[in-house]
């Protein structure tokens, strides 16, 4: 059986239970507030039912007319998966609306929870789709990598929070902020990318790319690895951030950000 067509986790909630936890979150994101945590109401919740819920996200922003333009990936290093306590990857999707060039200025009150990682970012070229592909597979379908900053935007309470809460709510994920400088994909090690993390001219965190599964594009290969259990895959053109190699940072009104890439120039946001 092809990975495409493998069979799916099991689900532990039924579909009418799924749909109101989509309507919770929703409600909690127009509202920039938190609810309990899913994992601690739902004990029978699986990761399949909480995909489900991201889908019913989705599909209602697409029908809404918002354009999905990427994916992002989560808790693939070390460093965040100390940070959350969460000990496997998981994604998100991407929208037009949730995407900024650097140099933007953005408003903190749009978000709950709100921190920022440094990431690196693969544009591809061509499609991307089953379990077990290598970096060399992830490269030659890669158009270009470039840097980015992902702010996270949190709807359930953070402490205890389990991978169901987090993949439930859209892996977290705010907006990204896209970095100018372009690379090819084998232009330089994509393991030994270098970062500063700044808030205010400070200098917050620092992390290796490497940190990232030990190459990011290796998060990549996961994540078309994981939408293969979901009947999908990477198209081309996608944007997919690849995950952080810094803990999160906590931001407010008022604070610039900026992720200082080695040989990859910066990314910059200010909080207003």
């Amino acid at each position: 059986m092809s990975p495409a067509h493998a069979a799916r986790p099991a689900r532990g909630l039924d579909d009418a239970t799924v749909a109101a936890i989509a309507d919770e979150l929703a409600a909690a994101t127009s509202s920039r507030g938190t609810i309990e945590r899913i994992s601690a109401r739902y004990p029978a919740a699986t990761i399949e039912d909480s995909y489900a819920v991201q889908r019913i996200w989705r599909t209602r922003r697409e029908q809404a007319g918002t354009r999905m333009v990427g994916r992002k990936i989560g808790l693939t290093s070390k460093a965040m998966q100390f940070a959350t306590g969460i000990s496997e990857p998981d994604y998100g999707v991407i929208f037009a609306d949730q995407t900024y060039r650097s140099g933007a200025t953005v408003e903190h009150a749009q978000w709950s929870n709100v921190r920022v990682e440094v990431e690196l970012a693969f544009v591809l070229r061509a499609p991307l789709e089953g379990d077990g592909l290598t970096i060399e597979q992830v490269l030659d379908a890669t158009e270009v990598v470039v840097p980015a900053l992902e702010i996270l935007d949190s709807h359930i309470e953070l402490e205890g929070r389990t991978i169901v809460d987090t993949i439930s709510d859209n892996a977290a994920l705010g907006a990204i902020v896209v970095g100018e400088h372009e690379i090819g994909p084998r232009d330089r090690d994509l393991s030994w990318v270098g970062s500063l993390c700044l808030v205010n001219d400070e200098i917050i965190e620092t992390g290796v790319s490497g940190g990232v599964l030990g190459n990011p594009a290796l998060g990549v290969a996961w994540l078309a690895g994981k939408l293969a259990q979901h009947g999908d895959r990477l198209e081309a053109g996608e944007l997919i951030l690849a995950g952080s190699f810094t803990r999160p940072v906590w931001v407010k009104p008022g604070d610039v950000v900026r992720a200082e890439y080695q040989d990859m120039g910066t990314v910059e946001v200010t909080f207003r």
